[in-house]
């Protein structure tokens, strides 16, 4: 006689056969599991394997015809159709902030914003930015400190 594991792995088999993924043939099984439990409260059952089976199955096949009528139904594939690009509103907030920061970063002193822009773009360390610029490393922490609090200053006002 076969023990409840035996007959949930065969129905389990007996799902994956229609199609099924493996990820949703544990929840087919797990419900049709318990509709035949439900049945067998009030009719008498003869072989609890075949109905167990047979329930997984026919819950299979409603399950792909109801994805084939609603195709889009299923919740897994939205996100693979979503738009991840921002709306338009915060395109033109960006694209403002850009302009507000170039027209900040203009306004900097050529070796300061060279100074700036090797420390955030070009992620030089401060050492390597003061032997580049024949600087002292305190003092290129003061113009990186300098020029980022103008740039800050430039965007609360803004």
């Amino acid at each position: 006689m076969a023990t409840l594991a035996d007959i949930l792995r065969k129905a389990r088999r007996a799902v994956i056969r229609q199609g099924i993924a493996d990820h949703d043939a544990d929840d087919l099984v797990h419900e049709a599991f318990l509709k035949v439990e439900q049945y067998q409260r009030a009719h008498a059952v003869r072989s609890q394997e075949a109905l167990l089976v047979r329930a997984a199955v026919n819950l299979s096949i409603d399950r792909q015809r109801h994805r084939g009528r609603m195709p889009m139904a299923d919740g897994a594939d939205l996100h693979e159709i979503a738009d991840t690009a921002p709306d338009p509103a915060r395109i033109l907030e960006a694209r403002a902030r850009l302009q507000q920061v170039a027209a900040d970063l203009a306004q900097l002193p050529e070796r300061t914003r060279r100074i700036l822009l090797k420390r955030r773009l070009e992620n030089m360390s401060y050492a390597e930015i003061a032997a580049s610029e024949e600087m002292t490393v305190a003092a290129v922490e003061k113009a990186v400190a300098r020029a980022t609090l103008h740039l800050m200053n430039g965007r609360m006002s803004s």
